[in-house]
């Protein structure tokens, strides 16, 4: 294309692949719900004839590709040219040099603007020489690393162990139902939790994504970092469990219930299955026909509601680390990470786990499959006793005795083991939990401070050791590693006060 034709199209508008209307020559790009590319950042870093150049490039991938994709050429893009001033752009020079300040971590850098300044010359628009080619198709780059969190098990970005994982759902289902977190805030932890699957797919669900069959419960995810796929072209069906069905259901009930009254009267029938699970209630606007905005993802919420949500459960339930003793960080990312080691601990193998985490190959799934992380380790007496502080998995409130209880004198109140009495639960309300052992975990249960708590940890302990040696599979052996710590907690607590009591 020549120069003159170039400058005549400077000014048109053109449609993202997600329908976005993008004025070519504007400073912000605004490509989908959640990406927005900063043009102006590279105005004034090339000659007026390169920068246009340049945006017809990326205006090629904005149009043909996902908006992620695009906005990570732009990026790279923009490292390079901040770390190259005063060389020519895209000469051999600055090519040699940009990749000697890159370390063994971030070569793949170079690798994706390989592929933009190939495509660039593909395109046939000016600013790329042809010596830069020639070095670069003589080059071998690194690809990006992948899986470090994953197998260096990080505690604050790797994958959640599983006492960390049923802390953080029971904190979920604990808070919701004290209305100190929002029904979207428990949607979005629990589907994370149970799914493993990216905030785009997520907010990119509608009511008729939610299916039952029979007794059994499915959500149809939208595929994600799909190249060259349309939005919601492609779905994968997963299986859920009823709970997680039943939360949902009271979002979609919720979602039409806020439609509804946007709209001043009931949502038509056959748009209701059209609307976003998660909505942005915000952008609907209600001079313009429901309809026409259910085609596109604008109703939806931003992905970046998701990462958001996750920063309020951390801080909103407070759930301890039994590593680090901290306040464990939560983020989607984490979610996935776990659902893949736990996939390779089980023994599946590479595609099963593509298959699971949605991914179109097994390059990432390899990670969790080449280095195993063991994240259950043997837990006996003297090790829990020592993680129990650490865990924080007790919940109740220790009591001198019953007179001490809330419902002390209501003997219906009693915890017992079978044989003897360990607490009272302060709770009024019906509860189909396994006593004793379940209510060490629950905020109600009020242990006595002379009850058989060791004797109760002893049994754990043992059955986890019978399990294990019976299976020889650590993660039905673990399943009540928890509660243990919970249990510890309250051992402790106990020999803590019998101190006091005896210094007076």
């Amino acid at each position: 294309m020549s120069l003159l034709a170039s400058y005549a199209n400077a000014n048109a508008e053109f449609y993202t692949r997600e329908g976005y209307l993008v004025r070519f020559d504007g400073e912000r790009w605004k490509l989908s719900r959640d990406i927005d590319i900063p043009m102006f950042a590279l105005s004034g870093a090339m000659s007026t004839e390169l920068f246009l150049s340049f945006r017809h490039v990326l205006a090629f991938y904005a149009k043909t590709s996902a908006p992620s994709h695009a906005r990570n050429l732009f990026e790279r893009c923009k490292h390079y040219v901040e770390a190259t001033v005063g060389l020519p752009l895209f000469s051999v020079e600055s090519l040699i040099s940009y990749r000697s300040k890159l370390e063994m971590k971030t070569e793949w850098y170079l690798g994706t603007l390989r592929g933009f300044i190939r495509q660039w010359a593909d395109l046939g628009y000016t600013g790329i020489p042809r010596e830069t080619l020639s070095l670069l198709d003589k080059w071998t780059l690194k690809g990006n690393e992948k899986g470090y969190a994953v197998q260096s098990m990080c505690p604050d970005s790797g994958p959640l162990t599983d006492i960390e994982m049923e802390g953080v759902t029971a904190a979920v289902i604990r808070d919701y139902a004290r209305n100190r977190l929002e029904l979207i805030d428990a949607c979005y932890a629990m589907t994370l939790a149970m799914t493993g699957r990216r905030p785009s797919q997520i907010t990119g669900l509608k009511l008729r994504d939610l299916t039952q069959q029979s007794d059994r419960y499915f959500i149809n995810f939208p595929r994600a970092k799909q190249r060259n796929q349309p939005w919601r072209s492609a779905f994968n069906k997963f299986a859920i469990v009823e709970d997680l069905w039943l939360l949902l259901q009271q979002q979609a009930m919720q979602v039409r219930q806020a439609f509804a009254k946007r709209l001043g009267g009931e949502v038509p029938a056959d748009l209701v299955a059209e609307l976003p699970l998660f909505p942005a209630l915000d952008a609907f606007d209600v001079r313009s026909e429901l309809s026409t905005q259910l085609s596109g993802d604008r109703l939806h919420a931003p992905s970046v509601s998701v990462k958001e949500s996750m920063v309020l459960v951390a801080k909103t339930t407070k759930v301890f680390s039994e590593r680090t003793g901290v306040l464990i960080r939560l983020n989607p990312t984490r979610f996935r990470y776990t659902l893949g080691t736990n996939l390779a601990r089980e023994g599946k193998g590479e595609f099963v786990i593509a298959e699971a985490l949605d991914h179109s190959d097994t390059q990432n799934a390899g990670v969790y499959v080449r280095n195993i992380p063991e994240i259950v380790e043997r837990i006996d007496k003297a090790v829990a006793l020592q993680l129990a502080p650490i865990a924080q998995a007790f919940q109740g409130v220790l009591v001198v005795s019953e007179v001490d209880a809330k419902r002390g004198d209501d003997p219906s109140s009693r915890i017992s083991n079978g044989a003897v009495n360990l607490g009272n639960c302060g709770s009024y309300g019906f509860c189909g939990a396994l006593a004793p052992v379940a209510c060490y975990t629950c905020n109600h249960f009020q242990p006595w401070l002379n009850g058989p708590h060791e004797a109760v940890l002893d049994g754990l302990i043992n059955e986890r050791d019978r399990v294990l040696e019976q299976t020889e599979d650590r993660k039905i052996a673990s399943v009540n590693d928890r509660l243990i710590l919970a249990v510890s907690d309250v051992v402790s607590r106990c020999n803590a006060m019998r101190r006091e009591v005896a210094r007076g």
